[in-house]
């Protein structure tokens, strides 16, 4: 695990905080940490490793904090229900 910098260490909450809100489906809270992700970005850019802000700028959120150190946020489940794609 990284050892984080202030704009690092809330970049990850933020992005946990996405996580949850996906994971809820709560409309809300993702709008939220999305508007929180790309303030940080903006604010922070510059100053941040170059491989957060690649995945960060991909919108690859996942990666990002899986990188950050967050990875036992994105426990492992499956997208979809036993059977596959709406399969009885």
């Amino acid at each position: 695990m990284r050892d984080l910098e202030m704009p690092e260490a809330k970049i990850k909450a933020a992005l946990i905080r996405l996580h949850a809100g996906i994971k809820n489906t709560d409309g809300p809270a993702i709008s939220a940490a999305l508007t929180e992700i790309e303030a940080l970005q903006a604010e922070h850019g510059p100053a941040l490793d170059d491989r957060l802000r690649h995945f960060l700028a991909g919108r690859s959120y996942a990666k990002a904090l899986a990188w950050l150190g967050g990875g036992d946020e994105l426990a492992a489940k499956p997208a979809s229900p036993p059977g596959g794609c709406g399969q009885q």
